[in-house]
């Protein structure tokens, strides 16, 4: 690789403002329109060509976004009008060393002047083909990390096809007594009709009707409130940020806002604490479920909610809490586990949960006692409610490993990143070391490369 060059900004880009755009003049269309937060939309009209990048301007300043379609920047962006020949996707690597979030301006919102950055003093490869390799070896990395998000997101879209196909519609895999089951004389063969197992309702399973959900649900199944599924809570924790006298015992402390990580929907910042020895009884355990009972917002209600697998635990190099600003609960059979996570989720979505709120000092918190005490569910036999768990789990292992990998490959690219760009590690002793297919051992420590 060629040597690094001192240069400015400038000289290798140069930005322009977004365009205007109210919200009121947006038209029908495929095109993004990005703002300084991202996608703020869509429109009929294109502004730049793929691939662009884009910074905040406006709000949230400093922010990159690499579009790899046609889009519209927003006025509350800039956008990279002219790479002066350089590649495109090195520039987007390069932007996210420079912290240009330091460089916005004003007393109240934010604001960024791009003839501001234009005169930042970088550091750069100028050679185009040290460019490309640079760029390559980031770009494996977050495409394995996007390829992983698709897989869970894929992963979650059948975890929720299957509980709405048997705890919505009602049609869980049942062996029925022929007398019950809809079929024609063609359906009929040599297997014995009481081995098969078919959709409940829709071959003619039994329903009846339930006065407390005002709605029929299958015959032998109960309903109940949530509370009589749960065992015992386990309250939070903050201990103290060092290892101090009695305080000897180190965790990572989930709060509300790590809850979406951990369900895989962004980072988990679980801050390191050290909790009593005597304080051991309150750490998670595989099957815990995780609620946010402080917080919220006036769109968002408290609530939210996570579980524990023993994959969960494995992303983490120490036991977890969860803050005084939440409370874990151990279910009287873990059977159920997905189940009533399914079921929380739904109140959730609902907006059931705004109901039961009150607040202390400003902070909103859930009525949990209450809720639990009063939200009616459907429950199904035990058989059924193991056969739904067996499958969740082995959809949640899969998901769960892979945001482990991506934890391991998103502290890769971080500490790759400015190494590369400052040419302490180079593409070449990385490539020698890391094929694209081990990206994984090197994320797990297991493969080793040269830095200089």
């Amino acid at each position: 690789m060629s040597k690094i060059s001192k240069t400015i900004l400038g000289d290798l880009i140069e930005f322009q403002r977004g365009y205007d755009l109210p919200k009121s003049e947006f038209q029908a269309g495929e095109i993004p329109v990005i703002s300084s937060n991202g996608i703020l939309g869509y429109h009929n009209i294109a502004k730049v060509k793929a691939p662009g990048i884009t910074i905040g301007r406006s709000g949230t300043v400093g922010l990159p976004h690499y579009i790899n379609e046609d889009f519209f920047p927003h006025n509350t962006s800039l956008f990279i009008k002219d790479f002066k020949g350089n590649n495109p996707k090195y520039i987007y690597y390069l932007i996210k060393t420079l912290r240009l979030n330091e460089y916005g301006s004003g007393s109240g919102v934010p604001t960024m002047n791009r003839n501001h950055l234009h005169p930042i003093k970088v550091s750069a490869f100028l050679d185009i083909a040290d460019q490309q390799k640079i760029a390559k070896v980031l770009s494996d990395l977050d495409a394995k990390i996007e390829l992983n998000n698709k897989i869970n997101s894929e992963l979650e879209a059948m975890a929720k096809t299957l509980y709405d196909y048997w705890f919505v519609q009602f049609d869980f895999p049942a062996k029925l007594p022929s007398t019950s089951l809809r079929l024609t004389s063609s359906d009929i063969d040599a297997v014995s009709l009481s081995e098969v197992e078919v959709p409940y309702k829709t071959s003619g399973g039994k329903m009846v009707y339930n006065q407390e959900l005002k709605r029929e649900i299958p015959e032998g199944w109960t309903t109940d409130v949530l509370a009589s599924w749960i065992g015992k809570d386990k309250s939070g924790d903050w201990g103290k940020e060092n290892l101090e006298g009695n305080y000897t015992e180190k965790v990572h402390c989930i709060r509300g806002a790590d809850l979406n990580g951990l369900n895989g929907k962004g980072a988990v910042k679980a801050p390191t604490r050290y909790i009593l020895e005597k304080n051991r009884h309150k750490i998670l355990d595989e099957h815990d479920l995780i609620v946010e009972i402080s917080g919220g917002s006036p769109t968002q209600s408290t609530g939210r909610m996570a579980y524990i697998t023993i994959e969960t635990l494995e992303r983490f190099d120490a036991p977890l809490i969860c803050s005084n600003f939440c409370k874990a609960v151990t279910l009287e059979d873990e059977t159920y586990l997905y189940n009533f996570a399914f079921e929380w989720d739904k109140a959730y979505d609902h907006g059931v949960l705004f109901g039961y709120e009150g607040k202390t000092s400003g902070i909103k918190n859930l009525l949990f006692e209450s809720f639990v005490s009063s939200y009616n569910t459907p429950k199904p036999p035990r058989e059924i409610a193991q056969k739904f768990y067996d499958y969740m789990k082995t959809i949640q292992s899969k998901k769960q490993k892979n945001l482990k990998e991506n934890q391991q490959l998103t502290s890769l690219r971080d500490w790759l990143l400015p190494m590369l760009m400052n040419g302490q590690v180079r593409v070449g002793e990385f490539e020698e070391a890391v094929s694209p297919d081990s990206y994984r051992e090197v994320a797990e420590g297991r493969v080793e490369y040269k830095k200089g």
